[in-house]
């Protein structure tokens, strides 16, 4: 059976968000679209409901329960006050939204926080692709082609914004629901362990990554059994 852990205390906000929210997930480590909607929680401090499906298990939650929460029968599926949210992106910018908090002031910021974005989806479809593919000659070829090109890509936006030139995040010193989805693919990848030794040619992704994991709540976290992996 699926297991269910309220993880944090109520706070102002849950109080924005109007309520505790249920996250459904894999339980899977400490990984994919449904950990950024956690690490989103952990940061800003939201008391959650983690709510874990094991792989074994989940084909038949799909059709017996997610399919009548979200049509595609993918999760993560938020539960919110009566409300039922879905896609793990737009989740985490109706949060920020909420919380008037976690995205750009003006419309230049927002804009490359959505072209961040927008790279990390494309490069997480490659990633997942080559990550469950039956050919073990795929993995490698996008460690080499696909992973490289989207770090090079992003390394080079970061350091011609000039927001970004400003600090550490994606806006310099304002964090946004970008960052935690930047972070996410890069700890997917394997690159935010073993020193970041594969981000030694990417210094302003390394620099970034140094400070994500440095945010209280998120160093906390990473600190903590809740972290898997």
């Amino acid at each position: 059976m699926p297991t269910t852990t309220r993880v944090g205390t109520e706070s102002a906000a849950n109080k924005a968000l109007g309520g505790v929210p249920t996250v459904h997930y894999f339980d899977f480590m400490s990984r994919g679209r449904g950990q950024t909607v956690r690490l989103f929680c952990e940061d800003a401090g939201i008391a959650y409901d983690n709510l874990l499906y094991s792989m074994e298990e989940y084909p038949q939650f799909k059709e017996q329960l997610i399919k009548k929460l979200n049509p595609t029968g993918n999760i993560p599926v938020v539960e919110l006050n009566g409300k039922i949210l879905v896609q793990s992106y737009a989740i985490l910018r109706y949060f920020a939204r909420l919380l008037d908090a976690y995205d750009g002031k003006t419309p230049e910021d927002k804009y490359f926080v959505d072209v961040i974005t927008d790279i990390v989806t494309d490069w997480r479809t490659l990633f997942v692709t080559a990550f469950l593919s039956q050919n073990k000659e795929d993995w490698p070829k996008h460690q080499q082609g696909d992973r490289n090109h989207y770090l090079a890509a992003i390394e080079r936006h970061l350091q011609e914004n000039a927001s970004a030139q400003t600090g550490s995040y994606i806006l310099g010193n304002d964090f946004t629901y970008g960052d935690i989805l930047l972070y996410q693919i890069l700890h997917d990848e394997g690159l935010v362990q073993d020193g970041r030794k594969e981000l030694q040619g990417y210094p302003r992704i390394n620099k970034f990554v140094e400070a994500t994991e440095a945010r209280p709540n998120i160093k906390a976290f990473l600190q903590s059994d809740r972290y898997r992996g």
